[in-house]
């Protein structure tokens, strides 16, 4: 498959012919506890690889906490709460404002500062526990993104009260998703998939020249199994769901979503939330927004921030909002799709 890619040189338009591959430049890492996936569909455009996985790196590095051989900006701001601010990078401090905004939409149900909260639980690594009760009302008194202050002049984080801690892992993936697709950008790659673990953006069309085809996952089943698919080019597709992390404690599961108001996870009609966005960054805080609302607040929420998502309950229904009811196909008919 041939492209024709309208450029401006010299204030005269160039045509450049760019030729798609069936099978794409792919390379695979294991980062930030997950599997990250790159594939590139531009012929001659192997080498652009190793820049992209070079910034998802850089990120992940900044990103992480408590990695006992190499400390992050965000270990340095998680110590430093209570006592004064820390300069951070222009990454780190555009994604916590991101962050900050979601969490005002959300009236802090979505809470970067729900770090010593999920510290507590630890859902996702081999020392996952429920905690006591007590421990949990030690720490919610901890949690509050009002109290994180943000200075743009400066560029810092303050948080503001001594055992605060900031937790990056509800908005990371999708802003390193974002920059790894501004790399591609970057490199004039015209067609791609990005895929951090579960964060997928696609990028242009596929080999035939068609929107490339987007399965929604099952949140019952490993990640790969779905429960429809949509077709959608230059798009950011992010799931939350109940069975991507979670601890099991005398036969009752405990998800990695926590409330921030009660320190267990959210209890709703929610399975799993699939989120289309422009930009990643933005589908991975509002999949954790949408999850919390359950699905008749999250489809209100969806409606007024005109987002695009797909809902999936604990019954196995299936809704859509509005803006995807003629582009979703229900394909595991176990699920029934509600009109």
């Amino acid at each position: 498959m041939s492209l024709l890619i309208a450029t401006g040189c010299s204030n005269k338009a160039q045509t450049k012919k760019v030729e798609l591959l069936s099978n794409p430049y792919s390379r695979t890492e294991f980062l930030m506890g997950t599997v990250v996936t790159v594939k590139i569909y531009d012929k001659g455009k192997a080498h652009v690889l190793k820049p992209v996985f070079k910034r998802i790196e850089e990120l992940a590095h900044a990103t992480t906490v408590e990695d006992k051989n190499d400390r992050s900006e965000i270990d340095e701001v998680n110590d430093q709460a209570g006592i004064k601010p820390v300069k951070v990078s222009k990454d780190i401090y555009r994604m916590v404002k991101i962050g900050k905004k979601y969490s005002g939409r959300s009236h802090g149900s979505f809470d970067l500062t729900i770090g010593p909260l999920t510290k507590l639980w630890h859902i996702g690594f081999s020392d996952a526990r429920k905690p006591a009760q007590s421990e949990i009302d030690h720490v919610l008194p901890l949690i509050g993104y009002k109290r994180m202050i943000l200075s743009d002049q400066k560029q810092t984080i303050f948080l503001k009260d001594k055992g605060m801690r900031l937790d990056l892992g509800a908005i990371a993936k999708g802003f390193i998703t974002d920059e790894a697709v501004t790399v591609l950008k970057n490199y004039h790659v015209q067609s791609a998939i990005v895929d951090l673990g579960g964060n997928i953006f696609v990028m242009g069309n596929n080999a035939s020249g068609e929107k490339w085809t987007v399965g929604i996952q099952n949140p019952y089943s490993p990640r790969g199994e779905i429960v429809g698919k949509i077709k959608e080019s230059n798009q950011s597709i992010v799931t939350s769901g109940i069975y991507e992390r979670f601890i099991k404690v005398h036969g009752k599961i405990y998800h990695h979503l926590l409330n921030p108001a009660d320190g267990y996870p959210f209890t709703n009609d929610i399975a799993g939330v699939s989120v289309i966005t422009d930009a990643s960054t933005d589908g991975d805080a509002l999949s954790t927004v949408l999850f919390a609302e359950g699905v008749k607040g999250g489809l209100a929420y969806a409606k007024k921030w005109g987002i695009k998502a797909v809902f999936v309950t604990r019954d196995k229904e299936v809704y859509v909002t509005p803006n995807l009811k003629n582009k979703f196909l229900l394909t595991d008919k176990t699920f029934n799709l509600v009109k």
